[in-house]
């Protein structure tokens, strides 16, 4: 029988780039996941943050089909009557880039108090600069 392996202690939080000029919004969104689940360590454990800060930049050269930037459709709504808007994959990579991986990564990444700190890791720029220098982040190739 074997047990289930728990890291004890703080666990060491690594910072990682991952450049997302030309990758496939939703590859590089499960990439991304994992990295902030931890799921590339061999010490992963559900339900502890064994993760890594992830820093994304060039958020506004990611690839999508062209189809899908004008059938692919954002909802948020004001909580008022009549207060449903929606925005266009093509119109949102306009005008905020960065909301279009964030939200991508966040319907992969649990959906609970644990998730909602996990997702604060994750730091989304539209161009290459990145206030993150200090911390020195390490570059992540993506596979293909």
């Amino acid at each position: 029988m074997k047990k289930t392996f728990v890291p004890k202690g703080q666990v060491e939080r690594e910072w990682l780039l991952v450049d997302a000029e030309g990758q496939n919004l939703g590859r590089l969104s499960t990439k991304i996941a994992q990295l902030l689940l931890g799921k590339h360590k061999p010490n992963y454990t559900p339900g502890v943050m064994t993760g890594a800060n992830v820093v994304v930049i060039n958020a506004e050269k990611v690839a999508v089909y062209p189809t899908r930037l004008e059938t692919k459709k954002y909802y948020r709504h004001s909580n008022y009557p009549g207060g449903l808007k929606e925005v266009t994959l093509k119109r949102q990579l306009e005008t905020f880039p960065e909301r279009v991986i964030k939200h991508a990564v966040r319907g992969m990444i649990p959906h609970n108090k644990l998730g909602r700190r996990i997702f604060k890791n994750l730091h989304v720029y539209a161009g290459k600069a990145h206030p993150h220098g200090a911390q020195q982040p390490a570059m992540v190739t993506l596979e293909e």
